[in-house]
């Protein structure tokens, strides 16, 4: 199932994107928006507050809503070096254990809402095409055999970092923390596996990553146990798993495309702040 944060008008909320038709999706996995429809829902899909979640009946074509970025979660929790070709791309050696760091909630934005690139600070500003965990319930010391329990779903996500920030810094919150700087969606895909999930991003029509999730050192499971033995994780808090190798640069005008197979295509261009 997708579930997509849509605005429609004026007003704002959470719907099922569904096929208008049993083929709606290319060979690559990701589907075709033309054949996609937004089904209303009623109450929100984390069960927060009193409402219960029903469909209302309504329907829109995904060309007639903008799709919002899915989730505003209280936190994002990113997860850095766990792909060792990009670990090694960047100059290191795979680490024994995950790295986490954390972007905050102001940087997330949804598709088609632009990255902006901060000239006046940043020289160089790259993509990260990233599978996104979605947190369905409040946990923490989540056991293995657990952690399928508190996963909503999964999304796209683009951690844009400003490289050389990051180098200069040595810790990477202002790298990480610009709004703007995590692009998620289009929406959440609740029924898939994670394990072996081709990834790809595109710039401007050129591809520059192309991975499978089963490269990841520390797959789903082992992330969010290890992480919420650190802190208590909410509904709709974010995990980034990790980027592969072939990260670069982008420029004002780009266009940047994560897609990743049985979930979707997120895309945002680039502007520059001044």
């Amino acid at each position: 199932m997708r579930i997509a944060r849509f605005a429609h008008g004026s007003e704002v909320g959470y719907g099922i994107v569904e096929d208008i038709q049993p083929d709606g999706a290319t060979a690559g996995g990701v589907p075709d928006p033309d054949a996609l429809v937004v089904a209303e829902l009623l109450g929100h899909p984390f069960g927060i507050g009193d409402e219960p979640v029903r469909l209302t009946g309504s329907r829109y074509p995904l060309a007639d809503v903008r799709l919002l970025a899915p989730v505003l979660p209280s936190k994002v929790i990113a997860i850095g070096k766990n792909y060792a070709d990009h670990v090694r791309e960047m100059g290191g050696e795979p680490p024994p254990e995950p790295v986490i760091f954390l972007k905050p909630s102001t940087a997330v934005i949804g598709l088609r809402d632009p990255i902006v690139y901060p000239a006046e600070l940043s020289e160089r500003v790259d993509f990260e095409g990233e599978l996104a965990v979605v947190i369905g319930r409040l946990c923490r010391q989540v056991p293995a055999a657990r952690v399928p329990e508190v996963i909503f779903g999964y999304t796209c996500a683009n951690d844009v970092t400003a490289r050389d920030l990051q180098a200069r810094d040595g810790q990477w919150a202002r790298a990480k923390g610009f709004d703007t700087f995590c692009p998620l969606g289009p929406w959440i895909q609740t029924d898939i596996d994670p394990g072996d999930l081709e990834l790809t991003t595109v710039v401007n029509g050129e591809i520059r990553q192309n991975a499978r999730t089963s490269q990841l050192m520390h797959d789903v499971t082992a992330l969010i146990s290890y992480v919420s033995a650190v802190m208590t994780l909410l509904p709709g808090d974010v995990l980034l798993t990790g980027t592969p190798a072939g990260v670069g640069p982008l420029k004002e005008g780009d266009e940047v495309s994560v897609s990743i197979e049985n979930i979707g295509t997120l895309t945002n261009g680039v502007i520059n702040r001044d």
